[in-house]
């Protein structure tokens, strides 16, 4: 790297650390009694050693000072790629099966309660990936069929009186349905076309549960859903929730992994890559993209129902355009096509903020950083979806 390039890349980490303290000011400085300035300028000091410190190890990186250190390392890695590669999977499943099984045995209820949260948004961001990832659809108005499934089970289940496990593909079914019907006028429409007229639907479905006073109580929400039951057995702990929506995770990782290498996955994958080229032979792009609307929604829908079991209420708030952001970032930083990735996604945008908490206000700053950098680094994702096959300009 010459002085030159070097002289570059430090001027633009000052104006981006100049702009940072700009921003952060106003947040930290700005009190009801005046102003202040030493909690912003600690803030600014920790970010600004980080940035220095990075920038630092960069250069010295890209001079080639660290090949010594970075050839054993990159040949180590390989080495367990490659027993990674050579271990079978279904004990590498066991495993993570059996860990999953046995962790409400070895935590306690806080650990539950993030495990459950991070089990949700799996089967969230796994039925978001059928319509991003394999379809190449975007939707910012996912979150609408997840409403559709909590809201769903809450009034069947308070009016007729069925039980969970009837209700859950009635569930299912009604979300599925109303992908149908908002994917149907939708779909004939691409890139940020398609992006905005979904994010128009999915306020539109928010707006319809906060006024629908009649149906759904409108902002107050519906209290007293009913627990899961089995057999006469209230799962009311959330150790037994756990296990619930843990089955529930695992049919849709299966289902989905399924749908990736059928026939369908493949006319999918075949619509995300060119639209145009794949309707010329012969697949019925509009039926298929219609499709992976409904298999995406009736994964929330199945979400949604276990989300208004274990809250015990349901109410407008919870399925903002907000969370439909947050599941498209998991799909999106995990990898999209890829289900080991949004899995990892998850992980990090549910669990990760949860480690952080001892740091308090500056938690979500720290985790910024980290998912930028990430983004920065990888910007394929975390664990990118393996293409079948090469193109021909990848041959050798």
């Amino acid at each position: 790297m010459t002085i030159r390039e070097s002289k570059k890349l430090w001027l633009a980490c000052g104006v981006g650390l100049v702009w940072f303290f700009i921003l952060l000011w106003p947040m930290l400085g700005i009190k009801p009694d005046g102003f202040e300035f030493a909690a912003t300028f600690k803030v600014f000091g920790y970010v600004a050693v980080a940035a220095v410190f990075v920038m630092f190890f960069y250069q010295v990186k890209e001079a080639g000072y660290l090949d010594s250190v970075g050839k054993p390392a990159k040949s180590s890695m390989g080495a367990i790629g490659r027993a990674y590669e050579r271990t079978p999977s279904w004990l590498l499943l066991g495993v993570v099966l059996a860990a999953a099984i046995v962790f409400p045995l070895l935590t306690g209820r806080y650990a539950h309660d993030v495990a459950i949260s991070v089990l949700i948004y799996i089967c969230l961001g796994l039925g978001l990936n059928i319509v991003i990832g394999l379809a190449g659809l975007l939707d910012l108005g996912y979150i609408a069929f997840y409403g559709v499934g909590a809201y769903t089970y809450a009034l069947v289940s308070l009016h007729f009186g069925l039980s969970f496990w009837l209700c859950l593909p009635i569930a299912a079914l009604l979300a599925a349905i109303a992908g149908c019907i908002i994917g149907y006028p939708t779909l004939r429409m691409r890139g940020d076309y398609l992006a905005i007229v979904t994010l128009g639907f999915g306020e539109i479905v928010r707006l319809i549960l906060n006024n629908w006073m009649s149906l759904t109580n409108g902002p107050n929400g519906i209290l007293s859903i009913p627990r899961p039951e089995f057999f006469g057995y209230t799962f009311r702990s959330l150790s037994s929730l756990y296990y619930i929506i843990l089955g529930i995770a695992i049919i849709t990782i299966i289902s989905v992994y399924r749908l990736n290498y059928s026939r369908i996955g493949r006319a999918w994958e075949a619509i995300r890559e060119d639209e145009t080229a794949a309707e010329l032979m012969g697949v019925n792009t509009f039926l298929l993209k219609l499709l992976a609307y409904a298999m995406g929604a009736t994964f929330a829908g199945f979400a949604g129902a276990f989300f208004a079991a274990r809250m015990r209420f349901v109410g407008p708030e919870s399925f903002s355009f907000l969370e439909s952001a947050m599941v498209l970032s998991m799909v999106i930083l995990g990898g999209m096509g890829s289900i080991p990735g949004v899995i990892l996604g998850v992980l990090a945008l549910v669990a990760l903020p949860e480690v952080f908490r001892e740091f308090e206000l500056y938690r979500m700053l720290v985790f910024g950083g980290v998912m930028t950098l990430m983004m920065l680094v990888r910007p394929a994702g975390i664990w990118p979806a393996k293409r079948v096959g090469r193109r021909s300009e990848e041959m050798d």
